[in-house]
């Protein structure tokens, strides 16, 4: 897990970034997350172009937003900090519609849960999206996986894909950026990308978070 540490290595909390367009709910998990010395709530904002400007002058680790808000939606707020900056994204909202779901993965965020969790769930939710890796509630999951070739078993068929393309999935699958993936196979991030096309084509997925969802959740069948 990636942690942050100050120069004498002492552990750091992680920098959270809260938005949602409800004043009661921010505040709340403001308090309630704040309490836990694991994270520095640096800043709750009301719309999603509040969360994409700060977003970009300030180094937040995860940001925590809802899907709807004013002026810019969660989703479009993803997108524009996922390739703005290097922060994660992680939605908590009370709505698991199709479309939102989608969007929002397809847009590079890592994690979509509903505020009808725990606390604590929320905060493990947090430190698995900041670690790297993606955390999606299970009835979200469900919806994620609808359509995708899985057999009957569960199971996804080796035979269907090249060993470097088994190898690339697994790696997007630990939640490595394709420039990440390049270096741990020593091959170019064009190479990877045309990797990455070939996957798609061959299963009908939309994006590469779904690759890692395929990947994960229906095991790839090894011999």
């Amino acid at each position: 897990m990636k942690v942050n540490k100050n120069k004498r290595g002492d552990i750091l909390a992680i920098n959270l970034l809260v938005a949602d367009d409800d004043s009661l709910i921010r505040e709340s998990l403001k308090i309630i997350i704040g309490l836990d010395e694991d994270f520095n709530v640096m800043a709750c904002v009301e719309d999603g172009q509040q969360a994409l400007e700060y977003c970009i002058k300030n180094s937040v680790d995860v940001a925590l937003l809802d899907i709807r808000m004013p002026i810019l939606n969660g989703v479009e707020a993803i997108k524009g900090i996922t390739e703005k900056t290097t922060t994660k994204c992680l939605i908590l909202t009370t709505f698991d519609e199709d479309e939102y779901i989608n969007s929002a993965i397809k847009y590079g965020a890592k994690g979509y849960i509903l505020k009808n969790n725990s606390p604590d769930k929320i905060k493990q939710a947090i430190k698995v999206v900041y670690s790297g890796n993606m955390v999606i509630q299970d009835g979200v999951m469900d919806k994620v996986m609808k359509g995708m070739d899985v057999d009957k078993s569960g199971k996804l068929d080796k035979g269907l894909f090249t060993e470097r393309e088994l190898e690339i999935m697994a790696a997007i699958a630990e939640g490595l950026t394709n420039r990440e993936v390049a270096a741990k196979l020593f091959i170019s991030e064009g190479t990877v990308k045309n990797y990455i096309s070939s996957i798609l084509d061959k299963t009908d997925l939309d994006h590469r978070t779904q690759i890692a969802i395929y990947y994960l959740k229906g095991g790839i069948m090894r011999t």
